[in-house]
């Protein structure tokens, strides 16, 4: 006699994955990210959509092995991992949660604008850049001419 499991719900596949952090910020999950596009189950099989920030994220790779071993910690044996490159990932589909966390670990988020408008760290407006190259390709590297600390922005794409 086959014993029936039931399937965990499209919600808690959120919240599972909302605990996985990206593995060049990890202070944001992939869900805070944007980079997660869908969760849905096709029969037996879960779908997860992602899209990666850019074409050539050296993290992509990554992110999928930990996307698959989070789903599997929790029992989900059969995944369809998705690339979706359409619409192309932008910053705008960062969580409010995602920038704030950003901002607590000393990233500034990425402003409409084209740079912080604020230093993450004493919140000083008199910033300035130092390069267009950070420590990511997603970021550029700033620094405060008020505290003198150095920072992360991360770039609009």
């Amino acid at each position: 006699m086959s014993q029936t499991v039931d399937k965990p719900s499209v919600e808690q596949i959120w919240e599972w994955l909302d605990a996985v952090p990206d593995p060049e910020i990890p202070v944001i999950s992939l869900v805070d990210l944007g980079i997660i596009r869908g969760v849905a189950w096709d029969g037996d099989t879960l779908e997860v959509a992602v899209t990666p920030t850019y074409s050539g994220c050296p993290a992509t790779a990554v992110i999928n092995m930990d996307i698959e071993t989070a789903l599997r910690d929790h029992g989900v044996e059969d995944i369809r991992l998705k690339t979706q490159i359409a619409p192309p990932w932008t910053t705008d589909w960062l969580s409010e949660k995602g920038r704030a966390k950003l901002e607590e670990y000393g990233i500034a988020p990425p402003q409409a604008a084209g740079g912080p408008e604020k230093c993450p760290h004493c919140g000083s407006k008199n910033v300035t850049r130092v390069s267009q190259f950070g420590s990511t390709p997603c970021k550029a590297h700033w620094r405060c001419q008020d505290c003198l600390e150095p920072f992360d922005y991360f770039k609009c794409i």
